[in-house]
């Protein structure tokens, strides 16, 4: 007698982390990196890109978003057993559409979001313009003016 068992359906493989870093370099940049997030339900999409993110980057404790572009979030979540902050502000019009992550003691990196429904040309385009490293640094980071050391000449 021949006995069958009906098989398991099959397992999606779960998508993943769409995420593309700057390479580490000595100059400050204004996009430390590239997020494009399956949908707007923050509550799903940053556990997976925290976890996605280098050990270098330390413990995120405070995650900024703008609120007008993701879904309701509380205050808080519980990710890798440690609490994120999550803060929600106005989008800034020099910085639209970004995600601000804060690590105690190590820094902050800001990763530029693209929007879930981007075409994947439409991404790669977005990725490339904001990872690209012919741009001088003054135009990636603001930040203040490095001083000019006058030359003082000696009298002859």
């Amino acid at each position: 007698m021949i006995t069958t068992v009906p098989t398991a359906p099959p397992t999606l493989p779960l998508p993943l982390v769409r995420l593309r870093l700057a390479p580490h370099g000595t100059l400050p940049r204004r996009i430390d990196g590239v997020w494009w997030p399956h949908s707007r339900d923050l509550l799903t999409q940053l556990p997976k890109m925290l976890a996605a993110l280098p050990s270098a980057w330390g413990d995120i404790t405070g995650v900024t978003v703008d609120a007008a572009a993701w879904s309701a979030a509380p205050g808080r979540m519980f990710v890798a057993n440690q609490v994120v902050r999550l803060h929600k502000a106005p989008a800034s019009p020099h910085a639209p559409d970004r995600v601000v992550l804060l690590s105690p003691g190590l820094g902050r990196w800001d990763l530029q979001v693209i929007p879930p429904d981007a075409t994947e040309e439409a991404a790669a385009l977005l990725t490339a313009a904001a990872l690209d490293d012919r741009r001088p640094a003054s135009a990636q980071k603001p930040g203040p003016r490095p001083r000019r050391r006058r030359q003082v000449r000696a009298a002859v």
